[in-house]
């Protein structure tokens, strides 16, 4: 016979300072500094190329205009992706970062297919660059320097608040850092009359900016589909919560990510007949360890089980057991010309192995048989197929 329990929901998030606006600024802060370099490079890369006659300088300055559209976009992201749950959105808005990383991933492998095409086309048709000269050699040591300096520090932030679209736009700073590269390693063969040097950096570069944006469109992909954290990971979340005095066992574990943060869900096993509140503090001292010991942690839904239904069906597909309104029906039918029933002070009823446990607390002092009586309660109620264990008691009952 399939095995019922009665759950407890609860849910626990984690009390916390309030970060999401410090983070948020942090984020905001290093996207600006990276647009304003990006600005003043740009400009100084067309200039100059234009100065020398170097196409591939006024092209870099070009993609140094472009990451600022993308930092404008991140800027946007961050703001909205970061803000607090509302009514239509109760785990918060960090899909919206998830779905920025996947525009970024999709932007650096659109730049990874064109720095190959373009460059295996001046491999093959063998285009001839002019020499440009030490100041244009020197602009792009110093970009190559800004950029690959804005790439540690935008990934140091991201990294530091857990957020995987500014990472994403680190690696589209270091994207830029190397195209640079591919301009500077063009402008020194060029200058020494070694053109085809330019066009095989620009392969390699282009192979490895598109490994990059193939991982970010990878992991982002996986947040999407609510994929779980690593299994070392929830064996250790499983571990740490069967310590916890009170919990039988632990089943039912299932994690996702959501923008960087993490949500758990799981179902506790605790003593049958322990009160309610109890099984919830249980629940509340099981999500506090979790969420000290995972800072990822955000969010915590626990289900109180008075036994493992772990192999039980879905609660939809089982028939189901009569509520107190009709257990108390059914007993008045049963049992209510007689006095024991009649002078009942309380009821607890417990739902186990798919029947009802009654519970029924008679005034204190009196004297009686108490094992006759419940003998007689059992034989008027056999008719009652949900009836279970049937225990009298003396005293005040429960609240």
């Amino acid at each position: 016979m399939p095995t019922r329990s009665s759950t407890v929901p609860g849910d626990w998030q984690m009390p916390r300072q309030d970060t999401s606006t410090t983070d948020t600024r942090a984020a905001h802060k290093v996207t600006l500094v990276g647009a304003v370099l990006d600005s003043i490079l740009g400009v100084a890369k067309m200039i100059v190329g234009y100065a020398v006659g170097s196409a591939a300088l006024v092209a870099d300055g070009i993609h140094s205009f472009s990451d600022v559209a993308t930092d404008a976009f991140v800027l946007a992201a961050t703001h909205f992706g970061r803000q607090a749950p509302d009514h239509d959105h109760p785990y918060g808005h960090g899909r919206i970062e998830t779905l920025g990383t996947l525009l970024l991933g999709s932007i650096l492998i659109f730049v990874a297919g064109g720095i190959a095409w373009a460059s295996l086309s001046r491999l093959i048709e063998g285009v001839a660059i002019a020499p440009p000269g030490p100041w244009a050699i020197a602009l792009a040591v110093v970009a190559l320097a800004g950029k690959e300096w804005i790439f540690r520090y935008t990934l140091r932030v991201a990294r530091r608040i857990g957020s995987r679209l500014l990472e994403a736009n680190a690696w589209h700073s270091r994207s830029d850092a190397l195209s640079t590269v591919v301009v500077l390693v063009g402008l020194v063969g060029a200058q020494f009359g070694i053109e085809w040097l330019d066009a095989v950096a620009a392969i390699a570069v282009g192979l490895l900016v598109g490994h990059i944006g193939t991982s970010l469109l990878w992991d982002a992909s996986r947040e999407l589909i609510d994929t779980a954290l690593p299994e070392d990971e929830q064996r250790g979340m499983r571990s740490l919560a069967q310590r916890v005095p009170g919990v039988r066992s632990v089943h039912k574990l299932r994690t996702r990510t959501l923008g960087g943060q993490v949500l758990l869900d799981l179902h506790l096993v605790v003593a049958p007949r322990v009160t309610v509140s109890e099984a919830h503090e249980i629940g509340n001292q099981v999500s506090r360890e979790l969420c000290r010991e995972y800072p990822r942690l955000a969010d915590v839904t626990f289900h109180i089980d008075p036994q493992d239904d772990s192999n039980a069906p879905p609660p939809v597909k089982l028939s189901g057991l009569p509520l107190r309104a009709d257990i108390e029906a059914a007993l008045e039918r049963a049992w209510g010309d007689m006095p024991v029933w009649q002078r009942r002070i309380a009821l607890d009823l417990h739902y186990l192995d798919n029947r009802v446990d009654v519970s029924l607390y008679i005034p204190l002092g009196e004297r009686h048989d108490l094992d006759t009586q419940a003998r007689e309660l059992r034989q008027a109620g056999e008719g009652l197929e949900w009836l279970g264990w049937l225990r009298i008691w003396q005293g005040p009952g429960k609240a």
